[in-house]
């Protein structure tokens, strides 16, 4: 499992370009306690709203990166021995909730089954965590925010947040920022000038059409920011785009041949 805590502060909030009321909509579920779900293609900007947003809010951000394996004890805690003693050891969800963070769960819909059931007491007017390893039942302070994201596009028969789970949730939508903004975003992030900026975006959306097509997924934000800090760092603009916005996508020949020509149309 992958977890970290980041106590943040407003001045250390990291670069997030809004892109509509994303910001003034999680404030005021932060402010009543309420449960917030991000949807959007991975590589959108939802990890980093969320790393500002607790940021902005000066509050304690645990992330869970969840995945097949992931389960209840993971979040909640388990006994580890130590010293020769068996010792009960907090998840993140647990310390989270003791001390009023942000509990980020990334890509929920990836975790097993009996995760989203641990949930249910924390997103409705119980607010409770139940540990019934130790028989403790933690009431969640103000200021503990339970978010989660996942992506739709992803989602199959066997990985779906059910509509008891998801109606527990305020939940926000998010795509790709508009170009003029990913632009922006991209300059930003990479220190890359923004005609060259422009460009790659262009690229981006030229790829991002392909989906469901030639490709399972369009090129992530993420993906054109890595372009540009590899031109900014004075690599070649066909070679950055190959191995920063091609090779990532898809592992078909005939497939990476046709992303390099369109990239070759946009930049001649």
């Amino acid at each position: 499992m992958n977890a970290h805590v980041k106590p943040t502060g407003g001045a250390d909030a990291p670069f997030y370009l809004p892109q509509a009321d994303e910001i003034a909509i999680f404030e005021a579920a932060a402010k009543n306690d309420l449960p917030v779900l991000l949807k959007g293609p991975t590589g959108c900007g939802k990890t980093r709203f969320v790393a500002h947003m607790a940021a902005r809010l000066g509050r304690p951000l645990y992330t869970v990166a969840c995945h097949d394996d992931l389960s209840a004890a993971d979040l909640i805690g388990r006994y580890l021995l130590k010293g020769g003693e068996t010792v009960w050891t907090d998840g993140p969800l647990t310390r989270a909730v003791r001390e009023g963070a942000i509990c980020y769960l990334d890509e929920v819909v990836e975790a097993r089954k009996d995760v989203t059931v641990v949930l249910h007491p924390l997103t409705d007017d119980r607010r409770i965590l139940p540990i019934d390893r130790t028989g403790e039942e933690i009431a969640a302070p103000p200021g503990f925010m339970l978010v989660a994201s996942y992506n739709p596009g992803y989602q199959n028969i066997l990985k779906t947040l059910k509509p008891s789970t998801r109606q527990r949730f305020v939940a926000m939508e998010f795509d790709f920022p508009a170009p003029d903004r990913e632009t922006r975003i991209v300059a930003q992030e990479s220190g890359l000038d923004e005609a060259r900026a422009s460009a790659l975006v262009r690229l981006a959306g030229k790829i991002r059409a392909l989906k469901g097509q030639d490709l399972e997924e369009g090129v992530s934000t993420r993906l054109v920011v890595y372009a540009a800090t590899l031109i900014g760092q004075g690599m070649a603009i066909d070679r950055a785009v190959s191995v920063a916005m091609i090779e990532p996508l898809t592992d078909d020949p005939d497939i990476r041949q046709g992303l390099r020509d369109l990239s070759v149309a946009v930049f001649g």
